[in-house]
């Protein structure tokens, strides 16, 4: 076939048939070039990027690398690094190079002359920030208390040398706070003096040995649900720790004697000692501990332990520095070690005492601490089944400054047991607490003779179901003079047992608690703030539901002071927090409206425009919504708001 088709067409040669003849093969050709250009690319991308990488890796493996060098050549490297900043940058490389920072002890580190350069602008480095006082305190509690996190801290703090306390709460359930984490602490933080651990079990005598070697300054240590810990970590915080002054081990059950009674021998400057439930803790512990720091140990609290009458002898004997002493849950004490810690005289010092959960506590044994412990002033007494009102009766005799009186489910003392002791008191006795005494009720006729205590100040009765308004009524009238008033979870009491109260009160009263008072009414609260409203700084009306709007209408025009003021689950509506806000004498630094479901969102504008005193606004539980809560916040910048 010609490659052209020669005809005529009008008088013009026609070459179309054989054009698109042309055509059509150009495209056959682009179709297969088009059709085999994508794999041949792809394949030819592929292998240039496989010589990259290879050329990459041929360039790194050529280039000199720090992680080459071995473990002596890197610590002399990382030991001259400078600064804070560049340090914890450091440590954030590998967990290799973080492991070597906290090896270092703050002594090792090599620090670079200064030299000023007066070319360079000054700018604020890391040495500045060092030179500055940094963070004395550090926690680190649950997941996040690790042995990563211990020796990150333990890193940034190795030039500053500013931490001073480690508190560690908890530990990560799998890579949690070892004797590692702690030896990382005793090498970079040479100045720490006070330590916390609780609830690690992972940490082991090791760890405590490193902080014993490495914090020679340490004042403070808390040891608390610790089981690997045992008597050998004790004796090397001792030995290495001759400053230690305040020390408490609670729930460790590798703890026994050995510890205590190295403490007391090498630590002469200990002040204070807290022994909690530890099985294996027993009278030479105790003793040892109490005999080796007679001079300097002032405070003891011994609890939930395995003593006998001894130690409470030993107590008596050599406690002669001691002001504070605690004893709970002794079981195996007697009466007879009671009496011979009072007779001993060597409490000469005590002032304040405590018993919980002690059989041996009887009418002798607490008539005879009174009698000879002449400096006793405060006194707390809880669960202590012996304890009668005869006894209160005696004891209030020989007690000759005692000031301040706290008995707790006691349930053998009642009204007349407190009347009682109110008329023997000493001149100086300012105040009773009675809380949870079921043995506290009305009695059927007033005693002859009535104490008049002016001395009393505060007075606080609790959760005492059997205290009503008559009893109220005589308490009003043997305690003219009282300043702190707490009668919470009193439901029985009503306006007629507190309005005498609050009419016979010739002093000011200053802080009052009305928590669960439900029987109460606004005309004891306006009574109550119209004639004390120009001293009241703390009013509590927490959960006495019928407390309306015309009790702060009250406390708006009357309280002048008041600072506190908690209407948590009361009957106040939007009306009242209007009047509140409004009232120009109130500077309220605290007030609750939690549970106040008649308080809406209406109330956002009068909350808006309280003063710029207010420090904390409760508004849980209640209809004003996250969005005014979100605008109140912007409003109230400077203030915390709970919601």
């Amino acid at each position: 076939m010609p490659p052209f088709h020669d005809y005529r067409d009008g008088g013009m040669l026609v070459l179309e048939p054989a054009a698109a003849l042309f055509g059509g093969v150009r495209q056959r050709k682009r179709a297969r070039v088009t059709a085999v250009a994508p794999s041949v690319f792809a394949a030819a991308a592929a292998a240039a990027e496989e010589e990259a990488a290879a050329a990459k890796k041929q360039k790194l493996r050529a280039s000199p690398s720090l992680d080459a060098l071995p473990d002596e050549c890197l610590f002399e490297i990382l030991r001259r690094v400078q600064g804070a900043r560049a340090r914890g940058a450091s440590s954030c490389v590998s967990s290799r190079w973080l492991a070597m920072l906290g090896g270092i002890r703050a002594s090792e580190i090599k620090r670079a002359p200064a030299v000023p350069d007066l070319n360079q602008v000054f700018v604020a480095s890391d040495e500045d920030e060092e030179a500055r006082p940094g963070c004395s305190e550090r926690s680190l509690e649950g997941e996040g208390a690790t042995d990563v996190a211990l020796t990150a801290a333990a890193v940034a703090d190795a030039l500053r040398g500013h931490l001073q306390s480690l508190v560690v709460r908890g530990s990560h359930q799998t890579r949690g706070v070892t004797d590692s984490g702690l030896s990382a602490v005793a090498r970079g933080c040479s100045s720490l003096r006070s330590l916390s651990l609780w609830d690690v079990p992972q940490v082991t005598d090791a760890g405590l040995a490193e902080i014993a070697a490495g914090c020679p300054s340490l004042e403070k240590l808390d040891i608390t649900g610790c089981p690997l810990i045992t008597d050998k970590g004790l004796v090397a915080v001792a030995q290495g720790c001759p400053d230690l002054k305040t020390l408490t081990i609670e729930a460790c059950s590798g703890v026994a004697n050995e510890g205590l009674k190295a403490i007391g021998r090498c630590c002469s400057k200990l002040q204070a000692v807290n022994i909690k439930n530890c099985a294996h803790v027993g009278d030479q512990g105790v003793s040892g501990l109490i005999c080796s720091a007679t001079a300097s140990l002032a405070k003891v609290r011994l609890q939930g332990l395995n003593i006998t009458d001894a130690s409470l002898a030993v107590i008596g004997y050599y406690g002669k520095a001691i002001t504070d002493l605690t004893l709970a849950r002794l079981p195996t004490v007697g009466e007879r070690g009671f009496w011979v810690m009072a007779n001993a005289l060597g409490l000469q010092k005590l002032r304040c005492m405590s018993i919980t959960s002690c059989p041996g506590v009887t009418e002798l044994a607490l008539v005879s601490i009174a009698k000879f412990c002449p400096s006793l002033k405060q006194l707390y007494l809880r669960k202590c089944s012996q304890i009668s009102d005869v006894l209160l009766k005696d004891f209030a005799e020989s007690a000759k400054v005692l000031e301040s009186l706290q008995i707790e489910e006691c349930n053998k003392i009642t009204l007349t047991g407190i009347l009682a002791f109110l008329l023997n008191c000493s001149p100086k006795f300012k105040a009773l607490s009675l809380v949870k005494c079921i043995g506290i009720k009305d009695i059927c006729s007033a005693p002859a003779q009535l104490p008049v205590c002016k001395s009393l100040r505060s007075l606080t009765i609790k959760h005492c179901p059997g205290f009503t308004d008559a009893s109220l009524a005589v308490v009003g009238m043997i305690c003219p003079h009282l300043e702190n008033l707490d009668l919470s979870g009193l439901g029985a009491v009503t306006d007629n047992g507190l309005l005498p109260l609050i009419r016979s009160s010739e002093s000011g009263l200053v802080h009052v608690d009305l928590n669960g008072c439900e029987n109460l009414t606004d005309a004891s609260i306006s009574a109550l703030v119209k004639a004390h409203g120009s001293s009241l700084t703390h009013l509590s009306l927490e959960s006495c539901s019928k407390i309306t709007d015309a009790s702060l209408f009250a406390i708006s025009e009357s309280c002048s002071v008041l600072a506190e003021l908690d209407l948590s689950n009361c009957m106040v509506s939007d009306y009242g927090v209007a009047v509140l806000a409004s009232a120009a004498g109130l500077k309220l630094r605290i007030l609750s409206l939690s549970g106040c479901l008649k308080v809406t969102q209406k109330s956002v504008p009068f909350l808006g425009s309280m003063p710029a005193s207010l420090e904390g606004l409760n508004l849980q539980f209640n209809f004003i919504g996250n969005h005014n809560i979100a605008s109140l916040e912007k409003q109230l910048w400077w203030c915390d708001i709970l919601a």
